[in-house]
């Protein structure tokens, strides 16, 4: 099971390119809903309210993600798709990455936009700090006291997250883990019997 993802620990600094007097500003920023494309591409536009082009593309999730790639007005696929090519590049995902261009008098031509937004798109990723972020799955084990001690033995060993616990007749506590590992966690809380792992959801 796949249970690991790399993506951006903070929004990069705008990186600058020029090509034949055209300006091109890459910038990368960590999204987790499509929702907050909108909203930055809105403040994009208003901070460079001059620019000609705020092309972007972004992805979203594991396994089939969600992406979307958007040329504004330049020629078909010259923009979105090789800014989604750097994504793909640099094995990214909940990211959006946004070059903004400034036309400078000199058309391109489809190659040279194409080139422009490629390295536009890589400038960002290049001065972005990214991360590797595991995928957890949460879950429950209620366990009498007397079995306390050994569950908290293999919580340290499976490198459990602890998220809360409630003391009552019995213990519940609170738990998340690697997807990959939530399999092994079952056989394990099972040879504890009373103990119960309870899945939630």
């Amino acid at each position: 099971m796949e249970d690991h993802y790399r993506t951006l620990k903070a929004p990069s600094a705008p990186q600058l390119f020029k090509d034949r007097g055209s300006k091109f500003i890459g910038y990368a920023f960590p999204i987790i809903h499509a929702d907050e494309v909108g909203p930055i591409i809105e403040t994009l536009k208003k901070e460079h309210h001059t620019a000609r082009h705020w092309c972007y593309a972004y992805q979203l999730g594991l396994g089939e993600p969600e992406y979307r790639a958007n040329d504004d007005g330049e020629p078909s696929n010259s923009a979105g798709q090789p800014i989604y090519g750097q994504i793909q590049a640099f094995e990214l995902t909940d990211v959006l990455v946004v070059v903004v261009r400034y036309f400078g008098g000199t058309k391109l031509g489809v190659g040279g936009l194409i080139n422009a937004y490629r390295t536009g798109a890589k400038l960002a990723l290049e001065a972005s700090e990214i991360e590797t972020r595991y995928v957890e799955i949460p879950f429950v084990i209620k366990t009498p006291y007397n079995l306390l001690g050994r569950i908290m033995r293999l919580v340290s060993d499976m490198n459990i997250n602890i998220l809360s616990q409630e003391s009552a007749q019995d213990v519940t506590l609170s738990l998340s883990v690697r997807a990959s590992q939530i399999d092994r966690v079952k056989n394990e809380v099972k040879k504890l019997y009373p103990a119960q792992f309870i899945p939630t959801n």
